[in-house]
């Protein structure tokens, strides 16, 4: 639905106010929050005052000034489609207070207000309600003449909240002030009560005889069914506080777990990723518009992926596609590789393919052939892409799956020519098979303040006591160090025995040239998918 088609929002609310149905309000107390309830399908918002209160870590006594709600409400509203009923408890002053807060809430495109009949600065209702006194009547019906004479937009509501139910009077004062309050413009009235029945509230409704719309808040009454509301003919209910309890428990239980266990480990898999957080912000939105307005730039950066070969020890898994377009959890191993390269910045991607290169297939990529796949070590396919291996690049097995903090910790080294090392060799399956060990200038270490590690030997026969780590299949280059590996790569394909040399002869020729082949080490996470037992374990990395 186009914006033109999407009633303004204070039309939306009056016609919430009289749909002739129960309508719901969810609270909300910042831009975040108010997106989740749209979101959760709420027509409407509720932006509480003791909710964005203590998310501002003040009491509910207006110690947040009604500019700093303002500020708030706003943000709410831009991040929303739905209209937004402010809780403006007493008004923030007198009459000439409400004539400015509501011309200011219209410029924000706040769809009503709700103000309460109490004094200022205002207490919230649960607590010591009996000694809080209420308004003079008169003057509080003119604080809502004052509000229906400033609104610019004739559709924007004022609801007049009638606290003499929690300051302990009884229902004829509730009668008398619902009169004044309606003779004077309330489009509609809010009935408060603190029972834990809606005894109180359903009395008034009864006497009231539908002179007008009503809302309620059954904070302390929510277990009665809807369905009474509905049939007392109430035309909307306030959930008032429950998205704020509800963080403060879910942060209390997260920030008491990181702080017992000095990790975040444990509690990853039970909060959002940060990729939702970015979908609530809209950052999709953001990199729309950098495509259209911002002037384009070629990428400097790009990767080189390795995607030549079948993986035979996957049996008929493999039989009619390479090992890179096997499934991983519903998506290609290859499909993965690419999203996170383009997720850390790297938009041109190169893919060498060989076995059934037909059936490789990826999104916006270069493809480079290797015919000569069989029988061949990676070498000869690297150089297949020889032409691409210029300014910063990052090479890549096809076959391996690792957390995005690698790759980001590779891309953010200095170093001309950089590896990622496992230090955590030694937890893996034993390291069957040709193994990529690597022995450094000094082994991993917790201090943050050691000098750079470099390569001083790789291969898959180190004597133990010289293995630091194992080569996990990245490399990072500068635009310097991909000049060194293609000269490299041009002296070792004179050697006789090119045609089977893979990347530790690679490494050990640019030592033995004596460049500096830096070690960022890692502890674990990531993964190699070379058989079916490597698939399994894939499919719950």
């Amino acid at each position: 639905m186009t914006a033109a088609c999407i009633a303004k929002k204070t039309s939306q609310f009056r016609d919430l106010l009289n749909s002739g149905r129960l309508e719901f309000l969810m609270e909300a107390h910042n831009g975040l929050s108010a997106r989740i309830v749209e979101e959760a399908g709420f027509r409407g918002i509720w932006a509480s005052g003791l909710s964005i209160s203590a998310a501002l870590g003040v009491r509910d006594n207006n110690e947040a000034s009604w500019t700093q709600v303002l500020e708030v409400v706003e943000f709410m509203a831009d991040a929303t489609s739905i209209p937004i009923l402010l809780d403006a408890d007493t008004g923030y002053g007198n009459f000439n207070n409400m004539r400015r807060l509501v011309k200011k809430l219209e410029q924000r495109g706040v769809a009503a207000v709700c103000v309460e009949d109490k004094l200022f600065p205002k207490t919230n209702s649960f607590i010591n309600s009996e000694r809080q006194p209420l308004a003079d009547r008169d003057e509080f019906a003119g604080k809502i003449k004052a509000v229906k004479e400033a609104q610019a937009d004739p559709d924007f509501c004022v609801v007049a909240r009638l606290e003499g139910f929690i300051a302990g009077w009884g229902i004829e004062e509730m009668l008398r002030r619902a009169e004044a309050y309606q003779s004077a413009g309330a489009d509609a009235l809010l009935i408060h009560s603190k029972k834990p029945t809606p005894d109180q509230v359903l009395g008034f409704v009864a006497a009231w005889q539908n002179r007008c719309p009503l809302v309620i808040v059954p904070t302390t009454y929510y277990s009665t069914p809807v369905e009474v509301f509905e049939q007392a003919g109430i035309s909307i209910v306030i959930w008032a506080n429950q998205n704020v309890r509800s963080s403060i428990a879910a942060m209390q239980q997260t920030t008491r777990r990181i702080f017992e266990e000095r990790s975040v480990q444990n509690v990853e898999d039970m909060i959002v990723p940060v990729r939702e957080v970015f979908r609530l912000q809209n950052a999709e939105e953001l990199m729309e518009a950098e495509e259209r307005y911002l002037p384009k730039t070629p990428d400097s950066a790009r990767a080189i992926i390795l995607a030549a070969s079948r993986g035979s020890e996957m049996g008929e898994i493999t039989a009619g596609i390479p090992k890179a377009m096997v499934s991983i959890g519903g998506t290609p191993l290859l499909h993965k590789l690419v999203a996170q390269f383009r997720a850390s910045g790297i938009r041109q991607v190169v893919v060498i393919r060989g076995y059934a290169r037909e059936k490789v297939d990826a999104a916006d990529v270069e493809f480079v052939d290797n015919e000569e796949y069989e029988g061949t070590g990676e070498l000869l396919s690297l150089t297949k892409a020889i032409d691409h291996l210029q300014d910063d690049v990052v090479i890549s097995f096809g076959d391996i799956l690792f957390r995005k903090h690698i790759l980001n910790n590779l891309l953010t080294e200095q170093g001309d020519i950089v590896v990622a090392v496992d230090a955590t060799w030694e937890r893996r399956h034993g390291g069957a098979g040709y193994v990529d060990y690597v022995n450094a200038t000094r082994p991993y270490s917790l201090r943050y303040d050691e000098e750079d590690a470099f390569l001083v030997a790789a291969g898959p026969n180190l004597p133990r006591e010289d293995i630091d780590g194992e080569w996990i299949g990245l490399i990072k280059t500068t635009a310097r160090g991909s000049e060194v590996m293609k000269n490299a790569l041009t002296e070792l394909s004179a050697r006789a025995d090119f045609r089977a040399l893979r990347f530790d002869h690679l490494l050990n020729h640019l030592v033995a040239k004596g460049e500096r082949v830096q070690v960022l080490y890692i502890t674990g996470h990531w993964l190699d998918v070379d058989d079916l037992d490597d698939l399994a374990r894939a499919q719950a990395f």
